[in-house]
């Protein structure tokens, strides 16, 4: 059988993993147990239709599509092996495309979390540690920097007469962003204690205490600390703020080509996935407010 023939050739000459082998032995006779219901069909002889219906059936199912697109991909191997060994003529699988898998939405603080972090916590304590962790919270809250575009700033990219900074993103690529009042404050308070604290070895703005350009590992550390203190959200990383920038400036009526600049994208098409995150709150709102709104079941009662 085409099944035995291709597993015994992955375990022997691939070598592949028994992991592998159980998930691909899984999905295949799947498939073969769907094809013995059809009328007049066997592996060797099914098209590129019998393998879409499966797949809808799979899908029906309620399987996810990052599932179906495993399983199509051990049908695809199986079908390339009988071409090559000369079991087929045509390889059935090669033109059939898996269904698109959902990225997932981005993790973004909700603005009441954010004026957690930047308004109720403890921040007085006026050590260089929590001046400089506050100021690194704050700059990627209130500009969208990556986390390597903030660890990349040099002194001379911000400027606090003019009230902005430039950023070196993807492909040394630069952009001006605005800086808030709040955030020029922060940076002369931070600028004051740093250069009372540490001698800098050379022009970098975020130090870590013995006056070296700070490590990405350190800024991932300091924001993992903090958020973790205003949010329950299982991804806490740098990022988030990056995110929660972005999602805040929608959410204020900011236009979508706006955005893109200021996080510097390529293409607009990548900043629209936060129109998606302000669509589904405004969802949740809808469905916890409008009286029309419960589900099925309940309004049938």
């Amino acid at each position: 059988m085409i099944i035995d023939e291709f597993l015994r050739y992955m375990q022997t000459e691939k070598v592949a993993s028994p992991i592998t082998i159980t998930s691909y032995r899984l999905a295949l006779n799947d498939f073969s147990r769907f094809v013995a219901t059809l009328d007049d069909q066997q592996l060797e002889t099914v098209d590129s239709d019998v393998i879409r219906e499966w797949l809808g059936s799979l899908m029906e199912q309620g399987r996810k599509a990052s599932t179906v697109c495993r399983q199509l991909s051990a049908v695809k191997s199986m079908y390339r092996y009988a071409l090559s060994h000369g079991i087929i003529t045509k390889d059935p699988a090669h033109l059939v495309r898996g269904p698109k898998k959902q990225k997932p939405l981005p993790v973004f603080l909700k603005e009441a979390e954010a004026d957690a972090l930047f308004d109720r916590l403890e921040w007085d304590d006026g050590s260089f540690a929590d001046v400089r962790a506050k100021t690194i919270l704050l700059l990627l809250y209130s500009t969208g920097a990556r986390r390597a575009e903030a660890v990349a700033l040099d002194d001379s990219d911000i400027s606090l007469v003019n009230k902005d900074v430039k950023f070196t993103g993807k492909r040394r690529k630069q952009r001006m962003v605005p800086l808030t009042d709040e955030l020029v404050s922060q940076i002369r308070r931070y600028v004051k204690i740093r250069d009372e604290s540490v001698v800098r070895v050379d022009d970098a703005f975020l130090v870590g205490d013995k006056g070296m350009r700070i490590t990405p590992s350190q800024v991932y550390d300091i924001v993992r600390k903090y958020l973790s203190l205003v949010t329950t959200a299982g991804k806490r990383s740098p990022h988030v703020l990056r995110h929660s920038f972005a999602t805040a400036m929608l959410n204020h009526d900011a236009r979508l080509g706006s955005v893109q600049k200021l996080l510097g994208h390529e293409s607009v098409a990548t900043t629209e996935i936060y129109t998606h995150v302000t669509f589904e709150d405004l969802k949740r709102v809808y469905n916890n407010a409008h009286p029309r709104a419960l589900p099925a079941d309940e309004t049938d009662r």
